[in-house]
């Protein structure tokens, strides 16, 4: 199997040095505010395609031979892979085909087209569009470039790990999204090379254990994988080369949910204004999940390596992420029917200080007695205690009342 070198890794800064972006890494006082920790957030979704996967991107097509160059490269990616090559190939002048699982974001597909790339949507998974690519690149002579289990894309994303410890040189601990693995793996051979101490917790949707699951068995295995926000990282099975990287560098990986990414997503929104998609946000995710204690009072970086959210799930996602922060909650009531019935819910409710969003009445399920009709309320509210203290009200007023989601 083909090693990748700190050497490889330091080559890879050099030779995409000006044509990749160097992001921020500032300190968020909010964030640390909220979870105990100092945290800098790595702005990498601010690179021209919104991801990190750009820096792997150009320096595997820096290395190919002219030949590769002027018959293309093809990939297999849900998006952000195929982003990367989109735009440095049209940049490069070198053409780009991209298979991409019919999931992937319409985002995602629309921007590659408008970069120029051709691409093929094929399967419901990354492993169908895996193995369509594949036949492609044999029948058309394309040089394929695997999305995280390449030595040069390991080598260019672990730029990244150089970067961030010249921007917090004191840092704690990384945490870094775990798809492929790739990432991970240029990660943690980067950092540990410059920094041994420094500590990399991954962070893996529930819905796509990958990395986790390789663990377990000792290699790369192939698990199912279940619809995500964390999108990027639903591949199916974690590269051979980046786990055998990983596995011996990484700290600690753990696993999501779907309401954790949900409110992490909307946390960077209120908290440091930026748009992150659910791959993206996975390692704040992970803080707000409550398993990595261990990084209370550290200096944590948190990788924030994609911003390419599909828009047409945006305001779905916020309003989950509303619920499981306990600021919107929906429940029955059994009111009058008569003239004031709703006028008296109302000012119960507002008594309480909460915020009707949507109030809907049942009158046919409501039962035999007309004189009352059940109604479907949605309330903004603080949090959970506000919630206690709006149910409080309401049977203190004699108003009959069922939770649905406290």
């Amino acid at each position: 199997m083909i090693a990748v070198t700190i050497e490889d890794i330091r080559n890879a800064r050099r030779r995409i040095a000006g044509g990749v972006a160097v992001t921020p890494c500032p300190y968020s006082p909010s964030l640390s505010e909220h979870y105990g920790c100092e945290i800098f957030c790595k702005f990498e979704f601010l690179q021209r395609t919104g991801s990190f996967k750009e820096r792997g991107a150009r320096n595997a097509l820096l290395q190919l031979s002219g030949s590769q160059k002027e018959h293309g490269v093809i990939a297999a990616s849900a998006g952000n892979h195929a982003l990367a090559l989109a735009y440095h190939g049209r940049e490069l002048g070198i053409p780009v085909t991209v298979v991409m699982p019919n999931y992937a974001p319409l985002v995602k597909q629309s921007n590659c087209r408008r970069l120029n790339a051709t691409v093929v949507l094929c399967g419901s998974s990354f492993g169908e569009a895996k193995s369509r690519a594949d036949e492609l690149a044999r029948q058309q002579h394309l040089t394929y470039i695997h999305g995280y289990d390449d030595p040069a894309i390991i080598a260019g994303q672990g730029t990244l790990g150089l970067e961030v410890l010249e921007q917090v040189p004191d840092a704690d601990a990384i945490v870094v999204p775990v798809g492929g693995g790739g990432l991970i793996a240029g990660v943690a051979l980067a950092a540990k090379s410059v920094r041994p101490n420094v500590r990399i917790c991954g962070v893996e949707p529930v819905h796509s254990t990958c990395f986790t699951s390789a663990l377990r068995a000792g290699h790369p295995v192939r698990v199912p994988s279940e619809p995500t926000l964390a999108d990027g990282l639903a591949v199916g099975i974690v590269g051979e080369l980046a786990f055998q990287i990983a596995r011996q560098l990484v700290d600690r990986v753990i696993e999501v949910n779907e309401a954790e990414l949900a409110l992490a997503v909307v946390r960077l929104m209120e908290l440091e204004k930026c748009v992150v998609e659910g791959a993206g946000a996975a390692p704040l995710a992970g803080l707000l999940s409550g398993q990595l204690n261990e990084l209370a009072g550290r200096r944590v970086v948190l990788l924030l390596c994609g911003g390419n959210i599909d828009l047409t799930i945006l305001s779905r996602l916020i309003d989950t992420a509303l619920v499981v922060d306990r600021r919107l909650v929906r429940f029955s009531a059994s009111i009058s029917d008569r003239p004031g019935g709703l006028a008296r819910l109302a000012g119960v409710i507002a008594e309480a200080g909460a915020s009707v969003k949507e109030i809907t009445h049942d009158r046919t399920f409501s039962g035999p007695n007309t004189a009352s009709v059940n109604v479907l309320c949605t309330v903004e509210t603080r949090d959970r205690e506000h919630i206690a203290q709006l149910f409080q009200k309401l049977t203190e007023a004699g108003i009959r009342h069922f939770a649905h989601n406290a």
